[in-house]
């Protein structure tokens, strides 16, 4: 727990400090690589973002078991609204390792698109982080790339 505390609070620094620009999905998995080290369950993320995509703040939404998580609007959207986010990302990982997304990913990411166009928030893109192998060159995947949103 120390080791993620610590993680969390170096991210929150860098994010205060750089106020990186997410430009892309490997621009997510660059900034979320790191929380999901050594993860032996599955944690969702949202990442509030401006207008041009300038990473505004973050957070784990929720903390699952080993191959799933319960992920409902409310929590997604709360921080954003609040904050006045105009675009949301989504990140979570795979613990198993392969970045492919389930048909519960697919159709809980297509539910928060949905609750994001009724409140005026953008869901850009929603990036699984998985591990690289011989076969598969990207430890991520972009639903984005994928044509999943």
């Amino acid at each position: 727990m120390t080791k993620y505390l610590e993680m969390m609070e170096q991210a929150a620094q860098y994010m205060q400090e750089a106020k990186p620009r997410l430009s892309g999905p490997s621009d997510i998995a660059n900034f979320m690589r790191p929380l999901f080290l050594d993860a032996k369950q599955e944690s969702f993320y949202v990442l509030l973002v401006s207008a041009k995509n300038d990473l505004l703040d973050f957070q784990c939404v929720t903390v699952g078991l080993v191959d799933r998580s319960h992920i409902h609007a409310r929590e997604v959207f709360r921080r954003a609204i609040i904050r006045n986010a105009c675009r949301i990302m989504l990140s979570h990982n795979h613990p198993s390792g392969d970045p492919t997304p389930s048909a519960p990913d697919i159709e809980c990411t297509r539910n928060l698109v949905n609750a994001g166009k009724i409140i005026g928030i953008d869901v850009v893109d929603h990036v699984v982080i998985g591990f690289k192998t011989p076969e598969r060159h990207r430890d991520y995947l972009s639903f984005r790339e994928e044509n999943l949103l």
